[in-house]
């Protein structure tokens, strides 16, 4: 469940890593949230624009798709770029990172100083440190 020759302060130290991969995984969410409702987005726009052609409005439709059709989210890119890019230049280093860390550290476990943690406070209260249920 932990490391018993793993000072506290490494513990600890390990565990900020882990809790900052963990922000890491959020903020990798939420741009894959901003990817998809981009997109979903996009894919809305063209049905609209199809929508005012077929309603008898081919002018105001095809301004539509001249002005945001397609359209670049930053400069040059579109959404699936900006997630690329942030996997390949810091996603995918922190995770590294964060293995190479926990494997010199911890022998690979994740969550030691969690476990501590958790050891700690069920020993206050009067459980057993590992033991199932409540």
């Amino acid at each position: 469940m932990t490391v018993p020759r793993l000072d506290e302060a490494t513990s600890a130290a390990v565990g900020k890593l882990g809790e900052a991969l963990e922000w890491v995984e959020r903020a990798r969410g939420a741009l894959y949230e901003f990817h998809q409702l981009s997109g979903h987005a996009d894919r809305t726009l063209a049905e609209a624009i199809e929508d005012l052609a077929a309603a008898g409005h081919p002018r105001a439709a095809a301004q539509l798709r001249r002005e945001l059709h397609g359209r670049n989210v930053l400069d040059g890119r579109w959404t699936f770029q900006i997630v690329e890019e942030y996997d390949e230049l810091y996603y995918q280093p922190f995770v590294a990172c964060d293995e190479r860390i926990r494997t010199t550290f911890t022998g690979g476990r994740r969550h030691v100083h969690e476990a501590r943690m958790k050891a700690a406070e069920r020993d206050r209260a009067g459980r057993d440190r590992w033991g199932l249920g409540a």
